[in-house]
């Protein structure tokens, strides 16, 4: 077996599904307009995908462990390369909602097995590195892919944001197949009740916080479903307890680097995608430019994960995991609230550099360590699991943050005036710095290298020594 093969195949599934997560972001302004579609559509626009990609995470990591991941990898390669041309050909909203929701199905039988077909290929002593380089590529694909999007919106169209895909999906698919050997964890059966209400868990509390500015707090709409997401919460807990083959196995919360580095790596990806949600809209609607000059002015944000998370990776395996996830947490968070203290619809675009070079920095740093210390938290036939529930965080941690910074940018602003929108982008990004510094507060659990050392003289169900 060529590792290098495994390394680069997972890699480039995960490139692409990453990118699909905020590649929209930059084409939301032209899709506004070509659809006519409110920003609560615009928002289902990312949280269809997210919302899907979240909830179905693990049922992929166990359909993987228990038919093969090289397979259910390749099925949701297919069914993701096809929901993308379905995006691309989508007459209105509810057409390109739906087939987000389609991608995202796709993506949770892709991203989780990626990780673990990587994790399986290379032994526990490489794992930092090859994570982190993993990791780093991923990131990339995730901030980059607002100036794709800028691009491929300004010279054709945002429809070939999608049509991208295609060649991808068509390239690594028949290469999976030849140079991927199959693997499996631990055999087990599909929790579908699990499924179910942890489904309308996440559907219940997004639709209430989406729909709270258009419906009212007060509504019978909001506070149903929120109560219904939250029912739903505590049943999924109770149901996980006494389930004889739990897709989430609540025993692994009492690792404290499993528990702390999922709690961390939430609130990155909230704070870090609801950031770029409206990142890429501040640059067209509050200061006038255009998609492409959008996402070329965000490169000061994204250009550093070309160079930290490999880095990241490399260090996470010497002073451990908790250092870099909480220092660059408390970096995003600066980050994040430097530019809600400078950005107005005028202010010189060199003045916004520093802030984001910041929060660039401080997301290629939590990356790699969060991720490292989720996975070598657990034993060898758990890995796949542990993928699917830290994969299954970020992105609700994802739909989470788009929901609640829309909802502060409602409350304090709008589209109907360059001020209007740049008061609502400067609350939203107050409150992505303060989900960022809850996030480095959570970091500071994560196990340190030399305690976790030590304590591996102990039966735990380790791969290495735990950070």
């Amino acid at each position: 077996m060529d590792r290098k093969w495994v390394l680069g195949l997972a890699s480039a599934a995960s490139v692409m599904v990453a990118l699909d997560a905020t590649v929209v972001t930059t084409a939301l302004s032209r899709i506004r307009l070509d659809l006519d579609t409110s920003i609560e559509q615009l928002e289902w626009t990312v949280n269809a995908y997210s919302l899907t990609f979240a909830v179905l995470l693990m049922t992929g990591a166990v359909l993987g462990d228990r038919f093969g991941r090289r397979r259910i990898f390749t099925m949701g390669l297919v069914l993701f390369t096809a929901a993308s041309a379905a995006c691309a050909l989508a007459p209105g909203a509810g057409w390109l909602i739906a087939a987000r929701a389609a991608q995202g199905a796709g993506a949770a039988l892709v991203m989780p097995l990626a990780m673990a077909l990587l994790s399986a290929a290379y032994p526990p002593a490489e794992r930092p590195r090859v994570l982190g380089l993993f990791a780093g590529l991923t990131g990339l694909a995730v901030v980059a892919g607002p100036v794709v999007g800028g691009a491929v919106t300004q010279r054709l169209a945002w429809q070939w944001i999608f049509w991208l895909n295609l060649p991808i999906g068509l390239t690594v698919i028949p290469l999976v197949l030849r140079r991927v050997p199959e693997s499996r964890g631990a055999a087990g059966r599909v929790d579908a009740a699990g499924l179910a209400v942890v489904t309308g868990a996440a559907l219940g509390l997004v639709w209430g916080l989406i729909r709270s500015q258009a419906a009212g707090w007060g509504s019978a709409e909001v506070i149903g479903t929120l109560l219904g997401g939250a029912a739903c919460t505590a049943a999924f807990i109770g149901q996980q307890r006494v389930a004889d083959q739990p897709m989430m196995p609540l025993g692994l919360f009492r690792l404290p680097g499993f528990a702390a580095g999922n709690t961390a790596a939430l609130f990155l990806y909230a704070s870090l995608y609801g950031s770029l949600f409206f990142a890429a809209q501040y640059f067209q609607t509050g200061r006038g430019d255009r998609p492409l000059a959008s996402g070329l002015h965000l490169l000061a944000w994204t250009a550093s994960v070309t160079v930290v998370a490999p880095v990241a990776g490399r260090l996470t395996g010497r002073v451990g995991a908790r250092p870099l996830a909480a220092l660059g947490l408390a970096l995003q968070a600066a980050g994040m609230g430097w530019l809600a203290l400078t950005a107005t619809p005028s202010v010189p675009y060199w003045e916004l550099v520093a802030p984001m070079l910041i929060a660039g920095a401080g997301v290629s740093m939590a990356m790699p360590a969060t991720q490292t210390a989720v996975l070598n938290a657990v034993a060898p036939d758990q890995i796949g699991k542990a993928s699917g529930v830290y994969n299954t965080g970020r992105q609700l941690g994802g739909v989470f943050g788009v929901a609640v910074l829309a909802l502060v940018f409602s409350r304090s602003g709008g589209y109907s005036a360059p001020t209007a929108f740049t008061d609502g982008f400067t609350a939203a990004m107050a409150v992505s710095a303060a989900l960022s510094l809850a996030g480095a507060i959570a970091a500071l659990g994560i196990p340190s290298r030399s305690r976790t050392t030590s304590s591996t003289k102990t039966p735990a169900p380790v791969l290495t020594a735990k950070r």
